[in-house]
C-alpha cells in the first residue's frame, strides 16, 4: 500500500516538475524554445508546444493572429494557461493595418487588395445571416473598417458613402463600402479630417481571435488580454457560435480581466458545435431538433459547459457581448462590464443582448454592470436552475434589462437594480423575483403557443415539453418605483401568482395577487441614478418605517416552493437549499424581518450609494 502510495506522489511531483511555462514576445522566433531569453514570436507556436499544466506568458506588444488551441489540460488543476505577462499591455487582433489609401474625393479614399491578402476568409465577401437575423433589407458584411481603434459603420451602397446627402441625415459614424470581384478587394471609406495613411488604419481579415478547430478542447484560461476586430459570424442557437473568443463546445474554461471589443457579431461564446443543420432550423421544432442532436453529441453535466467568465469588459459587439446556447450550462457569469452591444452595426434579429444564452442550466449571472446595450439578459429556453442575482442595469433604451423567454423554471432574479425604460419582459413560469429594484416597466406575453421543453433537475436530459401559460411568479420584497411601473399585467394570469411584501412607490401599482401591498401614491419615491469618474452611484430615498409597517419573511427554498409545470424545487445548482440571506453588497439581511428591495439596512440620510 505503501509503495503504492508513493509511486501516485512521486507521479504528481514528477508532472508539477515537468509543467513549462512558455513564452511570448514581440521580437521572438518561432524557431525557438520558448524561454524567456528565447521567445516564440506567435501565440499560436505556444499552444501547439504546450501540455496539460503549462503556462503560456505574453508580453506586450500586438499579435495580429487567430489563436487556435490544438489541446486543452487534463482537469481543473491542470490546465493550459493563456496569460498576459503582469503589468503588460498584450493585444490580439483579428486586424491588419492597411495602407496605400487613395484619395477619391472629399474625404472620401479608397484602397484596393489582391484576394490573395485575406487567404481563404474574406469577410468583405461574407454576409451576415442566419436563422433568426433579419437583415431589413439590406446587406451587411462581417468585414470592418476601423480608424485609431474605433470602428466605421457600413454603408448601404457605393452611391450614399460618395453623397451622404445633408449634414442632419448623415449617419454619426463615418462610413466605408467594399466591392469584391473575384480578383481584387476595393474598400472606399470616409476619413473625415485625416488622412488615412497618416493614422492607423484596420480592417478586419480573421474570423475570430481565440477559438478552437476542435471541440473539446477542455480547462483553458485565457487571462489579460485586450482583443479586437474579428469578422465573427451570426450566432443563433441553431448553429455553431463562433465569438471572437470562445469555448467550442467544451468545458472548464476560466476568460477573465479581458477587454473584449469589436466583433462583428458575439464577443465571447459558449456555445454550439456546428453540424449540418446549422442556419437550417429556424423554428421552434427546429430547436426542439438541435437539443435533441445535441444530447447526441454529447450535452451533459460531466463534458459540457462549467466555464467561468468573470471581471471582463466587452464592447461594441454587433449581436451579443456573452452568447450561449446549451454550452454555457452550469457556467459562472460574474463582474463584467458589458456596453455598447450593437453599434455601431445596428443588426437586427432575435438573438441580440448583453448576455444571450438558450439552456442556462444551473447557470450563475453575478454582479454584472450592463448598458447602452439593446436588451440586457435574454434567458430564452430551459433557465432552470437558473440565477440572476446582483446585477445593474440601465439605460438599456431598446428593449428591457431582463426578457424570459418560454423557460418553465425554477429561476431565481434576485437583489437586481432594474434601471432601464423597460424593465422585465416575462414570456416564462416559474420565476422568483426576490428584494429587486424596477425603474421600468413590466410586461407578460399572453398567447404563447409554443411547446418548450423542461428538464430533470440539475440535468440536461429532457424530462417533457410543454405549453406557456402566463403566471406561476413570485414577487416577494421587491421595491417598484413609478408611475408607469405596474403588476397589473398578471391580474389575468392563468397560473397562480405569489406576491407579498412589495413596495410600490410614486404611482407604481400592485397586482390583485397581493393582499396586502405597502402602497406610497404621493411620496416622492428621490431616485436618481447619475455616472461620475467615481463611479456609478443611486440615490434611492427608502424610509425604515417599510420595515415595521410591514414584516416581512427571509425567502428561503421553503418559502419558493417548487415550480408548477417542472415541479423542482427552487435550490442552489448543488441542490441544497436557498437563502436570500444577503443584498446586493453582501451584506447580511435581517432573518426576523428583511427589509424590501436590494439593499439591507439602508442610509435615512440624502448621501447616494456608490452601486458600481
Amino acid at each position: 500500500m505503501k509503495t503504492i502510495l508513493g509511486f501516485f506522489i512521486l507521479a504528481a511531483l514528477g508532472l508539477k516538475a515537468h509543467a513549462t511555462e512558455f513564452q511570448v514576445a514581440t521580437n521572438g522566433n518561432d524557431t525557438n524554445p520558448g524561454t524567456p531569453q528565447a521567445p516564440f514570436r506567435t501565440i499560436q507556436r505556444a499552444a501547439e508546444a504546450a501540455q496539460p499544466g503549462d503556462i503560456i506568458l505574453i508580453h506586450q506588444g500586438v499579435y495580429r493572429e487567430r489563436v487556435s488551441p490544438p489541446r486543452g489540460g487534463a482537469s481543473d488543476t491542470r490546465r493550459i494557461v493563456y496569460e498576459a505577462a503582469p503589468g503588460e499591455k498584450v493585444e490580439i487582433k483579428g486586424s491588419e493595418v492597411v495602407r496605400g489609401w487613395v484619395i477619391v474625393q472629399g474625404a472620401v479614399w479608397k484602397v484596393t487588395l489582391p484576394d490573395s491578402f485575406f487567404g481563404k476568409f474574406n469577410p468583405y465577401g461574407d454576409l451576415i445571416h442566419g436563422d433568426w437575423y433579419n437583415p431589413m433589407g439590406r446587406q451587411r458584411h462581417t468585414g470592418c473598417v476601423y480608424l485609431n481603434g474605433r470602428a466605421l459603420a457600413e454603408a448601404i451602397n457605393l452611391e450614399g458613402l460618395l453623397h451622404p446627402g445633408p449634414v442632419s441625415k448623415r449617419p454619426s459614424s463615418p462610413l466605408w463600402f467594399a466591392r469584391v470581384d473575384g480578383t481584387n478587394t476595393t474598400i472606399w471609406a470616409q476619413f473625415p479630417g485625416a488622412i488615412p495613411n497618416e493614422q492607423l488604419v484596420e480592417i478586419n481579415v480573421r474570423q475570430t481571435v481565440f477559438y478552437p478547430k476542435k471541440t473539446g478542447i477542455n480547462y483553458i484560461t485565457v487571462r489579460g488580454f485586450t482583443m479586437s476586430q474579428a469578422a465573427t459570424p451570426w450566432a443563433p442557437p441553431t448553429a455553431e457560435q463562433i465569438g471572437l473568443i470562445g469555448t467550442h463546445w467544451s468545458k472548464g474554461w476560466i476568460i477573465e480581466s479581458n477587454d473584449i471589443s469589436y466583433s462583428a457579431c458575439a464577443g465571447i461564446s459558449l456555445g454550439k458545435y456546428g453540424d449540418a443543420w446549422d442556419n437550417r432550423a429556424e423554428s421552434a421544432e427546429g430547436y426542439i431538433g438541435t437539443i435533441h442532436r445535441a444530447l447526441a453529441h454529447g450535452w451533459n453535466r460531466l463534458d459540457i459547459g462549467h466555464h467561468i467568465v468573470r471581471d471582463n469588459v466587452i464592447s461594441h459587439c454587433g449581436q451579443a457581448g456573452i452568447v450561449g446556447s446549451l454550452g454555457c450550462a452550469f457556467s459562472t457569469v460574474t463582474g463584467n462590464v458589458i456596453h455598447d452591444i450593437d453599434v455601431p452595426t445596428r443588426l437586427n434579429g432575435a438573438e441580440m443582448a448583453g448576455i444571450k444564452f438558450h439552456g442556462a442550466v444551473d447557470v450563475i449571472i453575478r454582479h454584472n454592470h450592463i448598458y447602452r446595450c439593446v436588451r440586457g439578459i435574454w434567458l430564452d429556453w430551459m433557465a432552470q436552475g437558473t440565477r440572476v442575482t446582483g446585477n445593474l442595469l440601465h439605460n438599456n433604451q431598446t428593449s428591457e434589462d431582463l426578457f424570459v423567454e418560454v423557460d418553465h423554471g425554477p429561476f431565481l432574479v434576485d437583489n437586481n437594480l432594474f434601471l432601464s425604460p423597460h424593465a422585465l419582459l416575462d414570456n416564462s413560469q416559474g420565476g422568483a423575483y426576490v428584494h429587486n429594484l424596477f425603474l421600468g416597466t413590466i410586461s407578460e406575453i399572453q398567447g404563447e403557443r409554443r411547446q418548450t421543453p423542461y428538464l430533470k433537475p440539475h440535468s440536461t436530459m429532457v424530462a417533457a415539453l410543454h405549453g406557456n401559460p402566463t403566471g406561476d411568479d413570485r414577487f416577494y420584497n421587491n421595491i417598484f418605483g413609478g408611475g408607469p411601473v405596474s403588476l397589473r399585467v398578471y391580474d389575468k394570469a392563468r397560473l397562480p401568482m405569489f406576491m407579498d411584501g412589495n413596495v410600490f412607490l410614486d404611482g407604481a401599482k400592485p397586482s390583485k395577487w397581493e393582499r396586502t401591498p405597502l402602497i406610497e401614491p404621493d411620496a416622492a419615491a428621490g431616485i436618481e441614478f447619475t455616472a461620475l469618474p467615481a463611479g456609478y452611484f443611486l440615490k434611492l430615498k427608502e424610509d425604515p418605517a417599510w420595515s415595521q409597517e410591514r414584516h416581512r419573511k427571509l425567502i428561503t427554498s421553503q418559502r419558493l416552493g417548487s415550480a408548477l409545470i417542472s415541479g423542482e424545487r427552487f435550490e442552489n445548482p448543488d441542490g441544497s437549499p436557498l437563502r436570500i440571506d444577503t443584498d446586493y453588497f453582501g451584506h447580511h439581511r435581517d432573518a426576523r424581518n428583511p427589509f424590501p428591495g436590494p439593499f439591507e439596512n439602508p442610509a435615512t440620510g440624502p448621501k447616494p450609494l456608490r452601486v458600481w
